[in-house]
Formats: structure tokens, C-alpha cells, sequence
């Protein structure tokens, strides 16, 4: 009796693995081949897989053409998109006809993009006829990946290669996890910020490699809970909260964690940037600690008078509030004299600020390394190289 229980039992599990298994969508089973376009094989391979529950779409090892694409759910169950070689896209901005991506995955549940694959931007043409150095109300070009209203679900190991615009948008999402994902533009590339997180909640990034022309992550408007862990930043902009404050009705920032990581040779280290002259907002409870800079300029940075290029006409104060925020245990060498620069708005100065154990050297000519603070009384603790608030205003 026993003994045939066993057998049902095990039997009664084999039937349970058979029937729930995830099915796999190969796109080649679509017609999709390397060295060709697949874009229509693609969509037809991922509508198939998002009709099912518990599947998966793959490309195999190979190099495929891809024009711009919209994977859309909501999906009947957990979907993998599964990527081992390399997508390239367009290489003339134009075949977009102005949308403002390449690739999207939109509104679905339990996605996994998984796989070792790169998205490869082709960005080298459209860097080109990227003015918005010049004008404030320039043209996107289209992000390499975006993610808009994605819950539940994780991307791991893919690689983002020279977007033309940002590598990987978020909007929307909550509950996703970035892991060890790989992203790589020229330094002098313009707006290829790594991630951007934008109005997203319960996001974390993990052991992501980061060299881009712009910030390896920039934390935008309405991000809540967003974590960042032991992330590998340079060439680029440093990690950035905002900007803040260019447009109205923006969505306050809060629960924002950058804990270990090693930013190198980047134009900035950790910081915080709002608009001068912005309408009200706020920005809270934000916490950098152990991170490692190696030549990095500008490593401690909270900039309320955020203007790049000479864009602002009106240089009022900022309006957006900051409070609650530490840097802690930051350590390594600075490329610029002004190690820390505490710059808070004259019209809402910063509340709660907390500088502890910072020791940052600086080297080069000039004199000695400076920690200036701006309408601010930060609280202090434990070694603070260079002295802290040096120059006070």
C-alpha cells in the first residue's frame, strides 16, 4: 500500500512538472534568422508567448536587426524574455518616426529579461544631432529600453550598448529588480544616462556596471524606496537625484539608498540637483554611505542652482525641499579642490543634513581641498577630511 501510494505520488508529480512547465518560444521557430531583420518575427513570437501562462521567448547566440518595438501586456501569466545575442538597431533616428524608444515593455506583471544578450543603440550617428546643450526644448532621441508600468519582475545580466538617448527608463514600475546588468557608451556620449527611474516605487539596482556620458542613474520625480547597491559608476555624471524642479506638479522623491558601489574618473560622485527658480517640491529621506570615489570630481554634491548650459532666465531660488539626507563613510580622492559642496536654496534650505566620517583626498594644484555649505547646518560626525564647511555662506 505504501509503496503504491509512492508511485501515485510521484507520478501525480511528474504530471504537475509536465503541465506547468514554461513554454519556450523560440523567435527562429518564427522566422526570425541572424543577419536579418526579425522584428516581425519577434512581436509574433512574444503575442504567441503573453498568451499563455508560464513562458518564454529566446534569441539565441547571433547578431538580428531590430526596429523599434512595443512588447505589451498584460500577459495571461509570467513571462521570460530570454536574449543570448545581439539586437541592433536602426542606426538613422528617423526610422523612429519620433517615438522615443526602441525597445518597450509595457504594462505586465512577473517579467523576467534575463540572458547575456546586448541591445546595441547603433547611437554614433544620432549623438551627432543631440543639441540639447544648446536648446532647452530639444528632441528626445530614442531610449534603448524602456520600462513603463512594469510590477513584480526582475532584469538580470542583459547588456545596453550605445543608446542613442538614455539606456534603461523606468515609469511607473513598482517591485522590480535590476541585477548585474551591463551598460557602456563613449564618456563624451550626450544624454546616455544608465538608469533612469522615473515616478517608480520598490526599485532596487544591484552590482550593475555603469560607464556612460551622462549619469550612471538619475533618480527623477515621484521615485519612492529606490535602492542602489554596490554599483561600479565611470566614465559618466556620477548618481544623481534629479534633476528636480524644470517642470510643474512634479511628484515628491523619498526612500532614496545608495549603499557601497566605486564611482571613478566621473564629473560628479554622489548628488542631489534642483532648478533654480522651480515651482514647490520635495525631496527627502535620502542616504549615500560606503562608497569608494577614485579621482572623482565634485564626490559630495547638492547643487540647488542646477543649470547646465546657461538654460535658466530666471535665477530665483529653488523651491524644492530638501531634508533628511547623509552622506556617510564616503571615501578616496577627489579631482577638484571642492571635495564637498553643500549649495541648498536660500528660499527652502536644506533640514537634517548629516556629513559622518568622509575622508576625501585632493591632491592636484590649487591650494587645499574645500567643504563649503550654503544655507545649511549640517550635523557632523567622525573624521571629516577636508574639515567640514571650510567656506560658509
Amino acid at each position: 500500500m505504501g509503496k503504491n501510494l509512492s508511485i501515485v505520488t510521484i507520478s501525480l508529480l511528474f504530471l504537475l512538472a509536465s503541465t506547468s512547465a514554461v513554454q519556450v518560444f523560440d523567435v527562429k521557430s518564427y522566422g526570425g534568422q541572424p543577419n536579418a531583420d526579425i522584428t516581425q518575427a519577434l512581436t509574433k513570437a512574444w503575442t504567441a508567448a503573453c498568451a499563455v501562462a508560464g513562458s518564454k521567448v529566446v534569441i539565441s547566440a547571433g547578431t538580428y536587426k531590430l526596429g523599434g518595438v512595443t512588447f505589451l501586456g498584460p500577459c495571461k501569466g509570467a513571462i521570460e524574455f530570454n536574449l543570448q545575442g545581439t539586437l541592433e538597431a536602426p542606426s538613422d533616428d528617423a526610422s523612429f518616426k519620433g517615438k522615443d524608444f526602441w525597445v518597450s515593455f509595457e504594462r505586465i506583471d512577473s517579467l523576467t529579461v534575463s540572458g547575456s544578450g546586448i541591445f546595441d543603440g547603433k547611437g554614433q550617428t544620432a549623438w551627432q544631432k543631440n543639441n540639447c546643450d544648446k536648446e532647452s526644448g530639444c528632441k528626445n532621441l530614442p531610449i534603448n529600453i524602456r520600462f513603463d508600468f512594469i510590477t513584480n519582475s526582475i532584469v538580470r545580466d542583459i547588456q545596453s550598448k550605445d543608446s542613442k538617448f538614455f539606456h534603461i527608463n523606468l515609469l511607473g514600475c513598482k517591485s522590480l529588480q535590476i541585477q548585474h546588468v551591463t551598460i557602456t557608451a563613449p564618456g563624451n556620449s550626450p544624454n546616455t544616462d544608465g538608469i533612469h527611474v522615473g515616478r517608480s516605487s520598490g526599485i532596487t539596482i544591484t552590482d550593475a556596471n555603469i560607464g556612460t556620458g551622462d549619469d550612471c542613474i538619475s533618480i527623477g520625480d515621484g521615485s519612492q524606496n529606490v535602492t542602489i547597491n554596490q554599483v561600479t559608476c565611470g566614465p559618466g555624471h556620477g548618481i544623481s537625484v534629479g534633476s528636480l524642479g524644470k517642470y510643474p506638479n512634479e511628484q515628491p522623491v523619498s526612500g532614496i539608498r545608495v549603499i557601497g558601489g566605486t564611482l571613478s574618473g566621473t564629473t560628479n560622485g554622489v548628488r542631489i540637483k534642483t532648478w533654480p527658480s522651480s515651482p514647490p517640491g520635495t525631496a527627502s529621506d535620502m542616504h549615500f554611505e560606503n562608497v569608494i570615489m577614485n579621482n572623482v570630481a565634485n564626490p559630495i554634491l547638492i547643487d540647488q542652482g542646477y543649470c547646465p548650459n546657461g538654460q535658466c532666465s530666471n535665477k530665483s531660488p529653488s523651491k524644492v525641499k530638501i531634508s533628511n539626507v547623509s552622506f556617510k563613510n564616503i571615501r578616496g580622492t577627489s579631482s577638484t579642490k571642492e571635495v564637498v559642496q553643500l549649495i541648498c536654496s536660500k528660499s527652502v534650505p536644506c533640514q537634517q543634513v548629516v556629513v559622518a566620517d568622509v575622508d576625501l583626498a585632493f591632491k592636484g594644484a590649487g591650494g587645499s581641498a574645500t567643504s563649503t555649505c550654503v544655507n545649511v547646518m549640517p550635523t557632523l560626525s567622525g573624521k571629516q577630511n577636508p574639515p567640514a564647511c571650510t567656506i560658509k555662506t
